[in-house]
């Protein structure tokens, strides 16, 4: 029997699942009932892969539902999957990725699945991305505060203190998660024994990059989105940028190397050397994003602690 391979595109309301090679199509409802149904195809057909394209968090109860069923499912960025269907001439430029390239996308590309993600991590997971939403949430309001007329600020205030209290209490919840989980928090004290990484880049880690401490440095930079890539074409040379990989933890990773600079020996010294040599401090901040995720990975990898001495810059 020939091997299927399923592409799901998700929004908010809807499901929409194309299977190749049979060219089955579903269209469902993105709740418990459209998730058993896609979970229900699934188990019968035993697909060799199952590539779901990242949408923020409205994938998340679909993906976990097909973990926990052991099913091979793949969480990819868009940005692989609409260069992948560019280069088959399946998409223009401003065209919306559907499931039947994502499906394609899975059966030529074979995109590595992880391994399920447990009701522990899942629990994690869930207080991070709410602590992330109040954060914006608070942002957003006070950017509010700035342009508001006199007469609304009041309230505006009152909705920003309201939501700093939720905070309180989010930071509070992880951290008694943290002190109910044994192992989880075995690991929290191995990445905090880090200077400069502190209990949000230590928490994110665990919850959205469960993968740490498995990985190859390659691999690990990938993930998060800052290993270099070329952008050649013939003759033309192009600067390395970064792109990809998971921007959740992307932007506390840069906030972490920041106050890693300042406070780490090992990678303030590996800045100072960067911009000595005249690189832009830019490129130097993404190289010691890129250093100390590496670090991180190794240190989980050999269940070490910080140790300063064993690391050259």
């Amino acid at each position: 029997m020939e091997e299927s391979f399923f592409g799901i595109d998700v929004s908010k309301a809807d499901l929409d699942l194309f299977i190749v090679p049979s060219n089955k199509v579903l269209k469902t409802t993105n709740d418990e009932k459209g998730i058993e149904e896609i979970v229900k195809i699934a188990k019968e057909l035993k697909p060799a892969s199952i590539v779901v394209e990242s949408t923020g968090v409205y994938q998340n109860n679909l993906v976990f539902s097909l973990l926990k069923e052991n099913l091979p499912v793949v969480v990819t960025n868009p940005r692989r999957i609409r260069d992948f269907a560019k280069a088959k001439n399946k998409l223009a430029k401003t065209d919306k990725i559907d499931s039947e390239i994502i499906a394609l996308f899975a059966k030529e590309i074979k995109p590595e699945y992880r391994s399920f993600k447990d009701e522990t991590l899942q629990e994690l997971t869930a207080l991070i991305t709410r602590r992330d939403q109040l954060i914006n949430m608070i942002t957003a309001e006070k950017n509010r505060l700035e342009v508001s007329h006199k007469s609304v600020r009041n309230d505006i205030l009152r909705i920003v203190r309201t939501l700093e209290k939720h905070l309180r209490r989010i930071d509070e919840d992880i951290d008694d998660f943290l002190k109910k989980e044994g192992p989880i928090n075995h690991k929290s004290d191995i990445l905090n024994s880090v200077p400069g990484v502190g209990k949000i880049l230590t928490t994110t880690l665990l919850a959205v990059m469960p993968e740490l401490g498995t990985l190859n440095r390659k691999q690990c930079a990938s993930l998060v989105g800052v290993a270099p890539f070329n952008k050649d074409s013939g003759k033309y040379r192009g600067k390395k940028s970064i792109w990809g990989g998971r921007s959740f933890i992307r932007k506390i990773l840069y906030m972490s190397t920041l106050s890693s600079i300042r406070f780490n020996d090992v990678i303030r010294t590996f800045y100072d050397r960067l911009v000595s040599k005249g690189k832009p401090k830019k490129v130097a901040i993404v190289a010691c994003m890129r250093k100390l995720i590496t670090i991180l990975n190794s240190m989980m990898k050999n269940d070490k602690m910080w140790d300063a001495t064993m690391l050259s810059a």
